[in-house]
């Protein structure tokens, strides 16, 4: 009978690999100052990932442009192996939007001339870089947490701006439309979101006229939640003892949905 024991040098093996993946959660997950300096330069990479999936369209016909394309695509899937290696479940993890939305990224950066009329998509890594608590961390220490709804309406409006105008420039660019370059679409997407409607510029057809309504009625839909973020009267973060409601007035005496005595302390008190 076989003898299910596993040998020293798997054992080793197997201790090694949990050593690592130790390493990556305490890199990617945690507070140290070797973690914090480790998130940073993550962060300022993504940074500089989405500044190249903007200029895209600017840069495609130039000599590096594959080259800064397929070393991007390196780092994205090294990004990826060693985020699934940092998760306590890896495949619940994977089965996550941010995560799948960010192995499509990397399927169009490994086949950029074939998948080149999606590539706009790639902007969405901005909205699943928003969603990391990597962002947030260093914000919410500084005392900026309060911001975050607000600054997430506005990462949402820009992708979908960005989303939008990359859509129009590769579905109607050299048309009737008068769409002759990418800044002929990201004006388009601009004054019809803002439902300004100068006309010089005007997709054919109905399915034109279709994209055109959607981009009015979502656009707006993102401006008007973005200005009650904005106007709306500040909340501060202060968890209810009783029924965890985390959002009350700064002034607030009782919390709104139990009812339960408060104590928010005020901004100056420690």
């Amino acid at each position: 009978m076989a003898s299910s024991e596993r040998s020293p040098a798997e054992e080793a093996e197997e201790s090694r690999f949990d050593r690592l993946r130790s390493k990556l959660r305490l890199l990617y997950h945690g507070q140290s100052a070797k973690a914090l300096r480790f998130q940073s330069i993550i962060l300022l990479v993504d940074l500089a990932i989405i500044a190249f999936f903007i200029a895209t369209p600017l840069l495609r016909e130039t000599e590096t442009f594959l080259w800064i394309d397929y070393s991007i695509a390196a780092i994205l899937a090294i990004d990826l192996i060693a985020r699934g290696l940092a998760a306590t479940h890896p495949m619940r993890w994977l089965r996550q939007l941010p995560v799948i939305i960010d192995i499509f990224i990397l399927i169009t950066l490994l086949a950029p001339t074939w998948l080149f009329n999606l590539g706009f998509l790639r902007i969405l890594r901005l909205w699943t870089l928003s969603r990391s608590r990597m962002v947030w961390r260093p914000l919410e220490k500084r005392g900026l947490g309060e911001y975050r709804d607000t600054m997430q309406a506005v990462i949402n409006l820009l992708v979908f701006i960005f989303v939008v105008t990359g859509f129009v420039y590769t579905a109607f660019a050299r048309r009737d439309s008068g769409i002759a370059g990418y800044v002929d679409a990201l004006y388009f997407t601009v004054t019809t979101m803002t439902t300004t409607g100068f006309g010089d510029i005007v997709l054919p057809g109905t399915f034109g006229k279709l994209v055109s309504v959607v981009v009015m009625i979502v656009g707006i839909s993102l401006f008007v939640r973005l200005a009650q973020l904005i106007f709306r009267p500040a909340k501060v973060n202060f968890p209810c003892p009783q029924c965890g409601l985390n959002r009350h007035e700064p002034d607030a005496v009782h919390c709104k949905a139990c009812g339960h005595l408060l104590n928010i302390p005020d901004e100056g008190q420690g």
